[in-house]
């Protein structure tokens, strides 16, 4: 499972996966980032974006794919911190195969929010 925490505000996501997008504050471009749980960390599986500039541009290895950008980091992360800004709409996650909504849609506006692989107890 995937946890969303902020402040005292702690949501649990039924899911291994989730793609997490959002708009470039300067270039108004799409970037995206698919994550599942590895263990007790993310593993950074799939970035993809659909353009370049301002601290956009793709690595080498990046291919062009229905008119972005993917490439696979494969970076294993303890978590995710993402930070509001007024620049930039709400980030917008997808679990799982559910419907995409806001970030707002799980948690209330704040600062930042920490996205972490939840442990897990069995259920007997």
């Amino acid at each position: 499972m995937i946890c969303l925490a902020s402040g005292s505000a702690l949501v649990m996501l039924l899911t291994g996966s989730l793609t997490l997008s959002w708009d470039h504050s300067v270039e108004k471009i799409r970037w995206s980032e698919h994550y599942r749980v590895d263990g007790d960390r993310l593993l950074l599986a799939e970035a993809s974006v659909r353009g370049s500039g301002a601290g956009m541009e793709p690595p080498p290895e990046a291919r062009l794919q229905d008119g972005a950008w993917r490439w696979q980091p494969g970076l294993r992360l303890a978590e995710v911190r993402l930070a509001s800004s007024e620049f930039t709409g709400d980030y917008s996650l997808c679990p799982g195969s559910a419907p995409c909504r806001p970030l707002g849609h799980w948690l209330p506006a704040g600062p930042a929010v920490t996205l972490t692989a939840c442990e897990t107890a069995e259920v007997n």
